[in-house]
């Protein structure tokens, strides 16, 4: 058991230590919200997508052996969003909270938090089936969000059709999405590996992605809303914190699951809310102060939740 929790341990601190330097650099006033808005689109737009595409590139992974785990996820996703919107529908009184309440269930931050945790469980391996894993569990969670907070929207241009333009041209110019096409097509054909000037400059902006990301969310942590959240925020969190990682166990238990791939699984689920899920809820509508609440609390309560699980996980040998 000792061993187990030494395993958590070392998968969790380092991404808590760089989130708890971002927090410090915000207090002394060296990380502005200029500087936190900057540097997280240049790891968005660029030195994600090159750690995501050099991560499949370079890997001996099968990919065709994932589906099960893909499946899982989507499923997991699925079961989390229906749950939370059966919840909203019941306890959830206003239109503005309920798709806020919905997003901050089942949308986790696998790009950041479940990628960086899955790395330093598993390395490069772990880190390519996370990719993939991510690359399409992303498109689902867009097209849910959608859903989900056009509830609230009172504009008569809003209508299911443009609607479906929206989360089409959300998916066709995300940068992660087109990172991880581009690499399964350069994988297919029968191209020269990647060598030299072009992969040396990758792997330094790949090397960037993660440790800039954490660190530009700790600057963002809100300490106020992180300790008083509202009775909405907490609920919404139990279930990410809570419910997600317990339904991410189940269905991979019932999908045979084990070591790497259940590891991949639960992490991902686990993670704390996605911070994209407070700037669509902002943009569509729906109540920010609730999204920023559930972001914070989840940012960080949910990192020792993740080291809980993937403790218990690894002490009865699951992961």
């Amino acid at each position: 058991m000792i061993d187990a929790i030494v395993f958590a341990i070392t998968i969790v601190l380092p991404n808590l230590a760089l989130m708890w330097l971002g927090f410090f650099m915000q207090r002394r006033g060296e990380a502005s919200k200029t500087f936190i808005d900057q540097a997280s689109s240049f790891v968005f737009n660029y030195c994600l997508p090159c750690l995501l595409f050099f991560s499949v590139v370079d890997s001996d992974v099968d990919y065709a052996k994932q589906i099960t785990l893909i499946i899982a996820g989507i499923l997991v996703t699925f079961l989390l969003f229906v749950g939370a919107e059966i919840y909203a529908k019941y306890f959830v009184s206003k239109p503005a909270d309920q798709g806020v309440f919905v997003q901050g269930v089942f949308r986790s931050n696998m790009a950041i938090i479940g990628l960086a945790t899955v790395a330093n469980a598993y390395g490069e391996r772990g880190l390519s089936i996370g990719a993939v894993y991510m690359g399409v569990v992303t498109i689902l969670f867009n097209i849910l969000a959608v859903i989900t907070l056009s509830r609230v929207s009172k504009s008569v241009d809003d209508t299911w059709s443009s609607r479906s333009i929206m989360i089409v041209k959300k998916l066709l110019t995300n940068p992660l999405i087109l990172a991880l096409v581009s690499a399964f097509v350069y994988k297919a054909l029968p191209l020269p590996p990647i060598t030299g000037v072009i992969h040396t400059t990758g792997d330094l902006l790949a090397a960037v992605a993660l440790p800039l990301a954490l660190i530009c969310a700790g600057a963002s942590i809100d300490m106020k809303s992180m300790l008083h959240p509202s009775g909405l925020s907490m609920q919404a969190s139990i279930g990410r914190i809570v419910i997600a990682p317990i339904v991410a166990i189940a269905i991979g238990l019932a999908f045979g699951l084990s070591s790497v791939h259940m590891g991949v699984l639960f992490l991902m689920v686990a993670s704390p809310t996605a911070a994209a899920s407070y700037v669509m809820a902002k943009a569509m509508g729906g109540n920010d102060i609730l999204a920023a609440n559930i972001l914070a609390f989840t940012t960080v309560v949910g990192m020792f939740g993740m080291a809980i699980g993937a403790a218990t996980l690894r002490g009865l040998g699951m992961m």
